[in-house]
């Protein structure tokens, strides 16, 4: 637990960071992907229930589009429960191998069904048939009872089209703050914020 080291692999100058934060997380994915980085999508999502306990999974983007940042779910989930309760999120991306962070903060909402439809055709059908068999975040009493579900779903289906389950679809979180994180010497790291107001993006520099 005591080991340290130094981070080197690179820098963020303010000057050259582009005025509209989705270009520069859209920079950073296409890098973290170029250079081969494992589930470089994963994220973490923090919500918070009625008691304002915050609970925080990773879940993978799938799609960043006009408004922001989309992944898929079951609604029934305790992170849908919770969204329903607080409509605020906060999401973490980290590289390990790039020593880079990306802090966001937003609100969240449901996408539109028919992108949810059009997502839920694409997936393995063995994913579909889990999305129906998979009563997310319930308490079950063994192993064995959850593939009994996913044999009833199988024979239900029997080789036909899967639909999409109501309680299953995408979130989209809209982004009001980003932060981005670059890894520098001696813990002078560099950090970018954005934040949005009355729909501008004004800029600023942290202290590490």
């Amino acid at each position: 637990m005591k080991e340290r080291f130094d981070f080197v692999k690179g820098q963020l100058n303010m000057q050259e960071t582009p005025e509209d934060p989705s270009v520069l997380l859209d920079a950073w994915l296409k890098n973290a992907q170029a250079k081969g980085i494992s589930e470089y999508q994963a994220m973490v999502v923090a919500t918070s229930d009625r008691k304002n306990q915050v609970s925080t999974r990773v879940v993978y983007l799938r799609d960043i589009i006009a408004d922001g940042l989309v992944f898929y779910t079951n609604f029934n989930s305790k992170k849908g429960l919770d969204i329903e309760t607080n409509c605020d999120v906060a999401i973490n991306l980290f590289w390990k191998e790039l020593e880079q962070q990306i802090r966001i903060q937003g609100a969240i909402k449901k996408v539109n069904p028919d992108v949810s439809d059009a997502y839920f055709r694409e997936r393995p059908r063995e994913s579909q048939i889990g999305a129906w068999a998979s009563d997310q975040s319930k308490e079950i009493p063994n192993r064995d009872y959850l593939e009994k579900q996913l044999i009833r779903y199988q024979k239900e289906f029997d080789g036909g089209p899967v639909s999409r389950p109501e309680h299953w679809g995408g979130y989209i979180v809209v982004p009001h703050y980003f932060e981005f994180w670059q890894g520098r010497k001696s813990r002078l790291h560099d950090r970018i914020c954005y934040s949005k107001k009355k729909d501008v993006w004004t800029k600023r520099r942290l202290a590490p």
